[in-house]
């Protein structure tokens, strides 16, 4: 009797609470669809000079210095394995850099939005062993330091500057003299240079996209208005570009640097259809819609950039 009155009291209290509690469904937040767009910029490589002492001999040529020549490649291809760039290789980059820092105009001449140029400032290899009764053991070190300039080629500044530090050995070991023997190891050259370029390659990575993709007009007439940059680039038929006005470039006089300000929106730039044949050859028909008229003999003045 006790129990058939504790079940009673029992669904008179809690069967009331849970017949008033309420179910909230939560709808998880729609998710921002990615549709995978890569704008590529364009990076020229310039020089990669060996700055050490190693490998200098009587004959050395420091055109065709081979560590030079080792990281540049190493270089290239983590960049070209981000998937963010378009990389160009120039043997005068130096002195269109030069010339680009004088002359606004001649930036144009690199066909490139950003210029790298690095060095290997420090290079050594080491033997270090141990013997014992029965047991020898023998390790060779590879240390290598670089250092990278990321230079923007419309201001001629320098945005990112670094040096890093890679190491690589192996190590053999004989017990009655049985085991691994090894001469020198010419890979371990390649993984301390590789090394230490990867510590930098995300930074350069990231100074190179925080900024918006840009371009130039390359004609603006009856005939139709064209603007660089195509296919390779990721530029597809039915992407909108804004319009802008170059602004003003005031002078700090606390650094005699000049400061461009941030330009004006003037309308859009719709593409209709890419071409071109090579990464610098490439160009896009674009239908524009503007708040006011184009000064096309003026096109100088105007940037087609990333809405972001």
């Amino acid at each position: 009797m006790k129990k058939l009155i504790f079940i009673a009291m029992f669904m008179a209290l809690v069967l009331p609470s849970m017949a008033q509690r309420k179910t909230e469904i939560v709808e998880a937040p729609t998710a921002v669809q990615d549709d995978g767009m890569v704008l590529k910029r364009k990076v020229a490589i310039g020089r990669f000079s060996n700055e050490t002492q190693y490998a200098k001999g009587i004959f050395y040529d420091k055109e065709n210095d081979p560590m030079g020549k080792q990281a540049l490649d190493i270089l290239s291809a983590k960049l070209a394995a981000s998937g963010k760039f378009l990389l160009l290789e120039r043997s005068d980059l130096s002195t269109l850099l030069e010339e680009s820092q004088k002359n606004e105009n001649a930036a144009a001449s690199i066909g490139a939005d950003y210029m790298i140029i690095g060095s290997i400032t420090e290079f050594g290899r080491k033997n270090t062993g141990k013997n014992g009764v029965f047991t020898s053991q023998k390790t060779q070190t590879v240390e290598a330091a670089v250092a990278i300039r990321l230079v923007d080629v419309s201001t001629g500044l320098i945005i990112y500057s670094d040096e890093a530090k890679g190491a690589a050995e192996i190590t053999t070991k004989t017990t009655m003299g049985i085991g691994g023997q090894a001469s020198f190891d010419a890979t371990l050259s390649d993984k301390a240079i590789s090394e230490a370029i990867g510590q930098l390659v995300e930074n350069i990575i990231n100074k190179c996209t925080n900024k918006p993709w840009k371009t130039f007009f390359l004609s603006y007439d009856k005939d139709g208005v064209l603007i660089a940059g195509g296919e390779s680039q990721g530029v597809k038929e039915g992407m909108t570009f804004a319009i802008m006005t170059k602004g003003k470039k005031v002078k700090n006089p606390q650094t005699g640097i000049m400061i461009t300000l941030p330009g004006k929106n003037v309308g859009h730039a719709k593409v209709l259809m890419t071409g071109g044949d090579t990464p610098e050859t490439e160009y896009s028909f674009v239908e524009v819609a503007t708040q006011e008229n184009i000064d096309a003999s003026n096109m100088s003045n105007y940037i087609i950039e990333q809405i972001k």
